[in-house]
């Protein structure tokens, strides 16, 4: 027996094409309630809705949308980090907020992935998108690069080094944390060390060396070393294997068996330099009056700590809404011009005048 056009047969997708029967208006006019692209009356948007709830029809598939229009309608976003990891950095969810409400504004719809290129199939390769965003703090951005290049999409550098065809969003990366050094030597700090973010793919962890540091391309953690290096040339660093509390308390521990006189760490990230306080603290140390610990990043940090952590602060949100809206940009063929944004040092109680 034949199906009545205003119903969807049992266990298929029903169409725009029954709801529009249903609500008694044309297939088009039906297309235009659900997008919201043209002129169509309350009442008969509503009366569309309507039929569309007692059909269970979710809205026109998007399949179909993509191959009418050529185009996904998914943008993007690439990290390096696991994306457990990820998500336990406040400025990485910070900054997908940002780049979610502009891109949800735009009708777009948001795909995390990781740079992961071991599988010759999958991933980067051949998930669908029509921008990318690349999150800075990367160690390497080029293999991502290099394929995502080839596929043609518009690229988004998100604190990374400049390269060819790719837009950029950065932050006074190098300038800020000279800002924080120079706090610290204004106190009188001369013995200062450094904890680092990744600075190889591996994420391996141990005390920077020259030639580490010479054939590191991690851009985030070179420019915020440049930055204390320019106030305290010979300051020695340690490499933490993420931005996470946990391994910025394993580095701290590494450095100050190394160096028990440091009077102040600088922290490339407010994570890594919480570890500092936390391994500081293990060893009877009180912060910051027998050490002071500076950070970067000026994330709120519910329920890791009390401390209002002297830091250099970074504006996460609209960092990620900037990138999102260039993305936009670029597939509307819009000109998409670099953006850097300036950061801030904020005093907090975690630095003072070293102990006589």
């Amino acid at each position: 027996m034949a199906t009545p056009a205003n119903s969807a047969d049992e266990g298929a997708r029903p169409t725009l094409a029954q709801v529009a029967a249903r609500a008694g208006v044309s297939a088009s006019t039906a297309s235009l309630a659900f997008s919201g692209a043209g002129p169509v009356a309350e009442e008969t948007k509503q009366r569309v809705l309507a039929a569309a709830r007692e059909l269970d029809y979710g809205g026109p598939d998007p399949r179909a949308r993509s191959l009418r229009t050529g185009r996904s309608g998914i943008i993007a976003v690439v990290m390096e980090d696991r994306i457990r990891d990820a998500f336990r950095d406040p400025m990485v969810v910070t900054m997908l907020d940002g780049i979610a409400d502009e891109i949800g504004a735009a009708g777009y719809s948001l795909l995390l992935l990781t740079d992961s290129l071991e599988r010759q199939q999958g991933g980067l390769r051949d998930a669908p998108m029509d921008a990318a965003l690349l999150l800075g703090c990367s160690t390497d951005l080029d293999p991502a690069v290099a394929v995502l290049s080839r596929r043609q999409v518009p690229l988004i550098g998100v604190e990374a080094q400049a390269r060819e065809g790719m837009h950029l969003v950065d932050v006074e990366n190098r300038a800020g944390m000279r800002a924080g050094a120079q706090h610290l030597h204004d106190l009188g700090h001369r013995r200062v060390g450094i904890l680092t973010l990744p600075m190889d793919r591996p994420h391996t962890r141990g005390a920077l060396t020259a030639d580490w540091e010479t054939s590191s391309v991690a851009y985030t953690g070179r420019e915020r070393l440049a930055g204390v290096r320019d106030v305290f040339p010979d300051a020695p660093a340690v490499v933490a294997a993420g931005s996470l509390p946990e391994e910025g308390a394993l580095a701290a521990r590494s450095l100050l068996d190394a160096h028990p006189d440091l009077t102040a760490i600088v922290g490339q990230s407010d994570l890594i330099a919480l570890g500092a306080i936390q391994a500081a603290e293990e060893r009877g140390m009180t912060v910051p009056r027998d050490l002071s610990v500076l950070g970067f990043d000026g994330a709120r940090i519910d329920g890791l700590t009390d401390r209002r952590l002297t830091t250099i602060v970074q504006p996460s949100v609209e960092k990620g809404r900037t990138a999102a809206r260039m993305a936009l940009a670029a597939l509307a063929g819009e000109p998409v011009t670099s953006v850097v944004f300036p950061v801030e040092l904020r005093l907090g109680d975690t630095t003072a005048a070293p102990r006589a």
